[in-house]
């Protein structure tokens, strides 16, 4: 059997296998360039599921709409599916691809490389097998620290960034800590746990008393994640270098976002990237903590919408 990744054999005769009258040779010829434009080898279907072959892992994506193109690049320790209400309402003005982060979701776990920059560039491979030139990157807290590591690495490749509830700062030692603990956690205690300590840092005070299906959500999302992905997510996060100084030099239009009741990335670390990017810009969305696309998900896209609107 072909490994994943490999050509398939095609199930039917080959017009090179033998001497076929010259119209079956055309519906050969046909069904060969119909699979071919369905089959790609770094491309594998499930289903409406699709896995991307990159760098050695295999990884889940989606891809919703058309037009100009939107990739969304989930939090820790999420996965896609936090981006469902966003895909629902922007897929119908642009083409929208969100995907799961390696080790999160249906994407491989690796425990060999704990550097984002790796991350950013299953990105770009994913870019460009699917043939987009330019993107506009939302990335929200790990999705937005890949997003920055993108912008550094391939920054022609951008159209605008929406970086949501991140910061541009390297970790404290204290972070860093934080971070070794809760792999720690993971470890030994295993997902649940993880979500127990995570929860109120990535809700609001709002979301918490108000929006119960919103927490069971949360809760069960972080409870699928494998614990080698939350691993390699915290040493990768945790040994990302600063990128206060890049701000500067990132060319493309960005929108910042930060929810108001924010604690685990508060205002001042937006205000600082809004102010250091030439063409940055910064929204407050009320009502919502860490994670603003789900506790104000009708206020997150608009501002989207508008801000991607301006780049026709």
């Amino acid at each position: 059997m072909a490994a994943l990744g490999e050509a398939l054999p095609l199930f039917y005769p080959s017009r090179t296998n033998r001497r076929n009258p010259p119209a079956l040779s055309l519906l050969f010829s046909a069904l060969d360039s119909l699979f071919e434009q369905w089959y790609h080898p770094s491309i594998i279907r499930t289903d409406s599921k699709m896995f991307f072959k990159a760098n050695d892992i295999r990884v889940a994506y989606d891809d919703h709409g058309t037009g100009l193109p939107l990739v969304f690049l989930h939090a820790f320790p999420l996965n896609r599916s936090m981006w469902a209400p966003q895909i629902a309402e922007l897929s119908q003005q642009f083409r929208t691809i969100t995907i799961d982060l390696r080790g999160h979701g249906e994407s491989d776990a690796a425990l060999w490389n704990f550097s984002l920059e790796l991350y950013a560039d299953d990105v770009c491979a994913l870019l460009d097998h699917l043939g987009i030139p330019q993107t506009v990157l939302v990335g929200l807290s790990m999705g937005g620290y890949i997003s920055l590591a993108f912008s550094q690495k391939y920054g022609n490749r951008l159209k605008a960034l929406v970086l949501a509830d991140t910061r541009a700062q390297a970790d404290s030692a204290d972070s860093r800590t934080g971070r070794f603990n809760l792999a720690q956690t993971a470890i030994s205690q295993g997902p649940g746990a993880v979500a127990d300590i995570m929860l109120p840092k990535l809700l609001g005070p709002t979301s918490l008393q108000t929006k119960p299906e919103l927490v069971e959500y949360v809760r069960k999302t972080i409870m699928t994640a494998s614990v080698s992905g939350l691993i390699t997510d915290l040493m990768a996060m945790a040994q990302r270098p600063d990128s206060v100084h890049q701000l500067r030099t990132i060319t493309a239009p960005a929108l910042i976002v930060i929810g108001e009741e924010d604690r685990t990335t508060p205002l001042a670390d937006a205000q600082l990237m809004a102010e250091r990017i030439p063409r940055g810009r910064l929204a407050v969305i009320p009502f919502a903590g860490h994670l603003s696309n789900l506790e104000q998900p009708d206020m997150f896209n608009d501002l989207v919408s508008r801000f991607v609107e301006e780049l026709r």
